[in-house]
């Protein structure tokens, strides 16, 4: 005769407690073992075996028949860990609960996000364990980024176009990153700069004489990492061609040049238009709209930015040209290519569970 085993209690849910376990098992903040232990019962409530929901969520079959007889004793509260010595906790797991739902899925009147007074007043709890509860859930309500999707009907396409040339070049060709970083100013500050001592950050002054501007065009090889620079006044059509042509003197002649650049409308230009017609070797791929992080030339900028323009103090705009030209020179010592590792499906599918989950929170 077989052996069955010992006989399993019957394990039914009312509809509070199946709703109950849902929210547990899905929410994205959640405690996961509390998500674990609802899952686990849910399985055993849908009719699987031990066996079976041990299987699916990974665990042991002894893990399984302790939270399901845990259930079937104390319903609900039977998921709950077991009480540790010493204090009771004051803060119960329903506060918890509700202090991070109102987070998630609500905002304060007359403010666009909680803070922790504002959280402490709405649940009576202390702005000090609001601050445990968020940092136990990895919230920042007082956090922003900033993000703007792009709205090009071509993107899908600009995409594989653009993350094509990145992870398999054509042969006999080069590729470029390229842009303008437009209107770079020389601030000359009103007082030297205190320098850095132990204890105390470097400080300078926040009000300085605007002097006068210049531009910075860039070409960025991703191949290599070398860049192919120039600085103009002004920032039109002409300056661009003139950049061009420089690109075309550098680059040996029996190399195709392809050019990632934005939407910009001097690279549209139909002056620039005429140039690259008469340089057939030259091929334009254009980055989405509202897509600056996939030109990797911004990367470039960030550093040019970090290093030398953020604490800039130059007295005129010729020696903020002289600073920039010896940056440079400096790079293309020893340049650095970045590696560019996400394929354009890798990039499609993160887009689309973003905005997946944008709509979810939304709703």
């Amino acid at each position: 005769m077989a052996r069955t085993g010992r006989p399993k209690a019957l394990l039914e849910l009312t509809e509070e407690e199946n709703d109950q376990l849902e929210r547990w098992a899905r929410r994205r903040k959640s405690s996961q073992a509390l998500a674990l232990r609802s899952r686990i019962v849910l399985g055993c409530a849908s009719g699987l075996s031990n066996k079976a929901v041990a299987a699916r969520e990974g665990v042991s079959q002894p893990t399984v028949g302790k939270w399901r007889s845990r259930f079937v004793e104390s319903r609900l509260d039977g998921l709950a860990d077991d009480p540790r010595p010493g204090r009771p906790p004051s803060v119960t797991a329903a506060q918890v609960e509700d202090v991070v739902v109102a987070t998630l899925e609500s905002t304060p009147q007359n403010a666009t996000h909680w803070s922790r007074a504002k959280m402490a007043k709405r649940s009576g709890l202390s702005p000090s364990t609001i601050g445990r509860i968020w940092k136990a859930f990895e919230l920042k309500p007082h956090r922003a980024e900033g993000l703007e999707l792009s709205n090009d009907p071509l993107f899908v396409d600009k995409v594989y176009d653009v993350v094509g040339l990145y992870l398999n070049p054509p042969e006999g060709a080069v590729v470029y990153c390229v842009d303008e970083k437009p209107l770079l100013q020389a601030l000359a500050r009103s007082q030297p700069a205190f320098p850095m001592m132990p204890n105390m950050p470097e400080r300078h002054t926040h009000d300085y004489v605007r002097q006068a501007t210049t531009s910075l065009f860039t070409a960025f090889n991703t191949a290599d990492g070398t860049l192919i620079s120039s600085m103009h006044r002004r920032h039109r059509s002409i300056e661009l061609e003139k950049f061009l042509a420089k690109i075309d003197a550098t680059v040996p002649a029996d190399l195709d040049v392809h050019l990632v650049c934005d939407n910009y409308g001097t690279h549209k230009s139909p002056a620039v238009r005429a140039w690259l017609d008469k340089h057939p070797r030259f091929h334009m791929h254009y980055t989405p709209t509202y897509s600056s992080w996939i030109n990797q030339v911004e990367r470039f900028f960030a550093y040019i930015t970090a290093d030398l323009l953020q604490r800039s103090d130059h007295r005129s705009v010729q020696a903020l040209e002289a600073d920039l030209r010896a940056w440079i020179v400096a790079w293309n010592e020893n340049p650095r290519p970045f590696i560019w590792t996400k394929t354009a499906e890798q990039i499609l599918e993160k887009l689309g569970r973003l905005l997946k989950g944008s709509v979810t929170t939304t709703v």
